[in-house]
């Protein structure tokens, strides 16, 4: 049985804004040998403005699926995903690209820093793709904001996990998407660094015109979140607003128990 939605907590409104993701009735498959598997069977979700949604749910569920679907990065078999008011499946592949370094913001696990640029260099990367110049000055508050003026020429070789997921951030920051995909944002980090990560994430979430998008298996980042939404076996089962960190790990080994 699907459990009750949490009332909402006062504190995390829901909010009827403009939704910056919007995704109907989407199904992914992969072809195996002679036939295919589908991984996502029919997801639907929205994300408004001023918003940060958690996606939650056992390995295999197909959280990752979801959010590589819902960025971009892959086409859904079925089903729309809308970004910023723009249908994806209406743009080019040059139109997308330009999407994801303008619109768009990543911080993933895996960093993905260039290791031959600096920090400042990967920092003004988007804007350098697109052939742009950041606002004066954006980048090194970044850097300053996450706490890396003093390692502003370093190379992501030489610098710790928490260093390089640091550099991430600050380039979202100096970026300004409006809709940011994280995929276990924290994983890696220490809990202070993690900490750092987590509030700057929330802070862009609440600015208008942006939205936040994270993928997690750490109920501490969910219940940060103002939504939580819950994958099993490619579908959504269940959501909880403003729960508390022993609620949202609560509502996750439920699923889990239930998948066993």
């Amino acid at each position: 049985m699907t459990h009750q939605i949490a009332a909402d907590a006062p504190t995390r409104p829901r909010h009827p804004n403009r939704s910056l993701i919007a995704a109907h009735d989407i199904r992914k498959s992969y072809a195996v040998g002679s036939g295919t598997v589908e991984i996502l069977h029919g997801v639907s979700v929205k994300v408004a403005e001023q918003e940060m949604v958690a996606v939650m749910g056992p390995s295999g569920s197909g959280k990752s699926t979801l959010l590589y679907c819902l960025a971009g990065l892959e086409a859904p078999t079925t089903g729309t995903v809308a970004l910023a008011g723009q249908p994806l499946q209406s743009l080019s592949r040059a139109d997308l690209a330009k999407m994801r370094r303008t619109k768009v913001g990543f911080v993933f696990q895996s960093y993905n820093l260039i290791p031959t640029l600096t920090a400042t260099e990967n920092v003004t990367l988007p804007y350098t793709l697109d052939r742009a110049n950041p606002p004066a000055g954006i980048v090194e508050q970044t850097l300053a904001a996450v706490g890396l003026t003093e390692r502003k020429d370093a190379r992501p070789p030489s610098m710790s996990g928490g260093e390089q997921q640091r550099v991430a951030l600050a380039r979202v920051l100096a970026q300004q998407p409006e809709v940011i995909f994280a995929d276990e944002p924290t994983g890696a980090l220490d809990v202070r660094t993690g900490e750092l990560v987590l509030a700057e994430l929330v802070s862009i979430a609440h600015s208008p015109g942006r939205c936040v998008l994270v993928v997690t298996h750490d109920p501490k980042v969910a219940a940060a979140c103002d939504r939580v939404v819950f994958m099993r076996d490619g579908l959504l089962v269940d959501e909880l607003v403003g729960g508390t960190v022993q609620q949202v790990a609560a509502r996750l080994a439920s699923l889990t128990t239930r998948e066993g």
